[in-house]
């Protein structure tokens, strides 16, 4: 059975989920005519999705205020800036997505993007990159687990991307340093430093109320930013001290919470 008819599936198994409140693996075995092995592997992956509890024999609904805490993740404001950053994306780029709240909200983004390769060194972001439709090709950098930032770094991924060339990256930030850079609170800044070697463009993806904040570690110097996509409650002062360091702004509008 083809991806698509999976995701079908699956968005069927929650629509009766969320009609009946519980379902079993017999149940939807013999209602999609698939192997009682074919559903478990469907509710593992959306209760991995967070979008149900698994209960022995089937699964129930996600409890509404989890399912609101869920939707929540990634904040309005974070998609309304990931919306406008995949503008940038065309069909064919090869892309890189750090990992990150807001870069998080490219996957979504990704599904009308036709034979695109995509790096991250995230594992939730690979999961949800493998889910999509189109299918993109998928790799991931491997290396040494870092739970502060989730994501894989060091020595071993910078030598995977060091193999590949790519179109973008697409990368956030803890603070916006309008002299220098971007900044962050993690002093592994060693991969960032190779993803934006490797690719062509350099995309960073910011909530405005980070900017002008002063962090210690420099992460990315203004000469290896190509673009930097926030939120318009900036003024046209800081845009165009950000754009005088030889990087275009863009705008996506505030999406309040």
């Amino acid at each position: 059975m083809n991806k698509r008819n999976t995701q079908q599936r699956r968005h069927s198994i929650i629509t009766i989920l969320n009609e009946q409140g519980e379902v079993s693996v017999d149940e939807l075995s013999l209602r999609f005519e698939t192997s009682e092995v074919t559903i478990r592997k469907d509710l593992a992956a959306l209760e991995k999705t967070g979008l149900l509890l698994r209960r022995y024999g089937g699964a129930v609904a996600i409890p509404d205020e989890v399912t609101q805490q869920f939707s929540a993740k990634i904040a309005p404001n974070k998609l309304s800036i990931a919306k406008t950053a995949a503008q940038l994306i065309k069909d064919h780029n090869r892309i890189i997505i750090d990992s990150g709240t807001t870069t998080s909200g490219l996957i979504e983004q990704l599904n009308d993007k036709r034979g695109l390769v995509v790096m991250t060194n995230a594992l939730h972001l690979a999961n949800a990159i493998h889910e999509l439709e189109n299918e993109p090709t998928l790799l991931m950098t491997g290396g040494t687990w870092d739970p502060h930032s989730e994501s894989f770094q060091g020595q071993v991924a910078e030598q995977v991307l060091r193999s590949y060339n790519f179109d973008q990256l697409f990368i956030g930030a803890d603070g916006i340093d309008l002299e220098r850079g971007t900044t962050t609170f993690n002093e592994l800044t060693g991969l960032s430093k190779v993803m934006a070697e490797v690719s062509r463009e350099v995309i960073v993806m910011v909530d405005s109320d980070k900017i002008g904040k002063r962090i210690p570690n420099l992460e990315l110097p203004w000469a290896k930013v190509s673009v930097l996509v926030t939120d318009d409650r900036i003024n046209e002062s800081v845009i165009k001290q950000i754009s005088d360091q030889g990087v275009r702004v863009m705008l996506a509008p505030y999406a309040h919470e």
